[in-house]
């Protein structure tokens, strides 16, 4: 099986050595992304603001790899208070509003930059991708 990264300016650029996402196939696994802006570096905190800029960001990086926020199947939610649970099912409820993806959402004790959530995502390339 094929596989290529995927990078893309529309999304914050990794943090350390792995890529945004990597093409495998007909899959395309994204890392785990942080509510920051790509433009200003700046890191949102509010949580409902910051899962947006996260979904923003996994768009981002979607399109660049010839996919889309409809085609993901799986996502995970890393939490650092399980508190903002609800808060952050109100946004996927935006997002996804007819069969939502499959999902587990785990509390950890930190998240790199002191954010206090991150979602990774594994979706379907619609396309051939690169040859």
């Amino acid at each position: 099986m094929r596989k290529w990264k995927i990078i893309t300016e529309g999304a914050p650029a990794a943090i350390g050595p792995y890529s945004q996402a990597i093409r495998a196939g007909d899959l395309i696994f994204v890392s785990g992304q942080l509510p920051i802006d790509p433009d200003t570096g700046g890191m949102i905190s509010e949580t409902g603001r910051a899962t947006r800029r996260i979904f923003a960001n996994i768009e981002a990086v979607l399109l660049a790899g010839d996919s889309s926020m409809s085609d993901i199947v799986k996502l995970t939610v890393y939490l650092t208070d399980l508190g903002d649970f609800e808060e952050v099912n109100g946004v996927f409820n935006e997002f996804f509003t007819s069969e939502p993806p499959a999902r587990e959402t785990v509390q950890v004790a930190g998240l790199p930059k002191g954010s206090r959530l991150e979602i990774s995502a594994v979706a379907v390339a619609r396309g051939e991708g690169r040859q």
